[in-house]
């Protein structure tokens, strides 16, 4: 077998019969896909701007209605409600309060029971002092 390997004056060694090619794609059509590519890139992105400002402008002037919600406009939801007005929900009911504890009332009238104002049970309780049970309604005596 002959030897078809040439070597050079450093050693290495070269085959006569391969060489390299010298370019394997054609830059040009590249460039011009790519150029191509960008241009209708920003086309579509200007046509896609000019259209939402189309709609934008068509729904500004259009009010929208919805055929379900046609003469619904007075329905209340069912009990119970959300509060329209806490703070004076909560003032009403501090207030109704104030007056069950600082006030006179009839808690049966039948049965002679009023309410008093809290200030002067606690004076009552005080003076007279706190009810206790007699020795039959425990059971029986304590030691």
């Amino acid at each position: 077998m002959a030897d078809t390997n040439v070597h050079d004056a450093a050693g290495s060694s070269h085959h006569q019969d391969v060489h390299h090619e010298e370019s394997d794609i054609q830059i040009g059509p590249v460039f011009k896909f790519l150029g191509w590519l960008t241009v209708v890139g920003i086309v579509v992105q200007v046509v896609v701007w000019l259209m939402m400002g189309l709609f934008e402008s068509q729904a500004e002037r259009e009010e929208i209605q919805y055929p379900l919600a046609i003469g619904q406009e007075d329905r209340v939801p069912p009990e119970p409600r959300l509060q329209v007005t806490p703070e004076q929900d909560l003032s009403t009911y501090e207030t109704r309060e104030r007056e069950l504890l600082e006030g006179y009332s009839w808690v049966d009238k039948n049965a002679g029971t009023v309410r008093i104002p809290i200030e002067e049970a606690m004076k009552r309780v005080v003076a007279e002092g706190l009810p206790t049970r007699g020795a039959d309604a425990a059971g029986g005596e304590r030691k």
